[in-house]
C-alpha cells in the first residue's frame, strides 16, 4: 500500500459551509446523552475499520485523556475475543461494525438484537448518527488524505 505524505486539500477551507454543519451535527451528537468514552470507543472503532490514520490517532489520544487503559485500546480491534468490554459496549461496537460496513453485512439481525437489548429506541438512533458521523470525517480524511502532526 502507498504511502500518503501530502494533503490533496483542505476541506476546512475548501468548504467550511459544510464543515459547519457536519461540526454542528457532531456537537448535536454530543448532547443526546450517550456516554462521551462510548462514543469514543465507536468513533475509534469505525476509523480502525476505515483504516483513518488521522481519526485514530486523535480519538485514541481522546481516551486516553478519558482515562481508557492500554490494555482496552490494545485490544478494541479485536474486542470479540476480549473479556475487557461491557455487554453495552459490545452491542455498541457490533452495531458500529455493522454500520460501518454496510455494504457487506447489510445490518444483521444478530447486531441489531444485540443493540435492542442494550439500548432504547433513542439511543438506537443516537448511536447510528454518532456512526454516521464519524464515517463521514473519515470519508473526508482518508479522501483527502488529511495529515497527521508529528
Amino acid at each position: 500500500m502507498q504511502s500518503h505524505t501530502e494533503s490533496r486539500l483542505d476541506f476546512y477551507k475548501a468548504s467550511p459551509d459544510a464543515l459547519k454543519a457536519l461540526i454542528a451535527f457532531e456537537v448535536a451528537i454530543g448532547k443526546l446523552g450517550l456516554e462521551p468514552k462510548l462514543l469514543d470507543l465507536v468513533k475509534l472503532r469505525a476509523s480502525q475499520i476505515n483504516g483513518c490514520a488521522y481519526c485514530i490517532d486523535l480519538h485514541t489520544a481522546d481516551l486516553r485523556k478519558a482515562g481508557e487503559t492500554d490494555r482496552r485500546l490494545a485490544t478494541l480491534s479485536v474486542w470479540h475475543e476480549t473479556p475487557f468490554f461491557t455487554e453495552r459496549e459490545r452491542a455498541a461496537l457490533a452495531w458500529t461494525e455493522a454500520v460501518t460496513q454496510v455494504s457487506l453485512t447489510h445490518a444483521p439481525d444478530e447486531a441489531y438484537e444485540a443493540l435492542a437489548a442494550q439500548f432504547s429506541e433513542t439511543e438506537r438512533v443516537n448511536l447510528t448518527m454518532a456512526i454516521n458521523a464519524i464515517n463521514s470525517w473519515n470519508r473526508l480524511s482518508i479522501g483527502f488524505r488529511k495529515q497527521l502532526s508529528a
